[in-house]
């Protein structure tokens, strides 16, 4: 009872074909296929620039020998 025969799938394309029209589906379907390019053309890019990509940069957190160290940074002095 739950599965559709194959004159419900019929009934079903035809009403679509009414409603949309055949040029219209030609054209839904060619503007899925440019989407699709597009996206897999981003993907490339996107693999293309990272193997491209400078090394990560680290910061030293040593601190230098004449420098201070200053405990009173953000608090008000008086």
């Amino acid at each position: 009872m739950g599965s559709l025969s194959i004159w419900h799938w019929i009934v079903v394309i035809a009403v679509v074909l009414l409603l949309f029209g055949r040029g219209k589906i030609s054209d839904l379907m060619g503007d899925v296929a440019q989407g699709i390019k597009s996206f897999k053309k981003g993907l490339q890019d996107d693999d293309k620039t990272a193997e491209k990509s400078e090394p990560v940069k680290s910061i030293d957190h040593t601190s230098t020998p004449g420098a201070t160290n200053r405990t009173d940074v953000g608090s008000k002095a008086v």
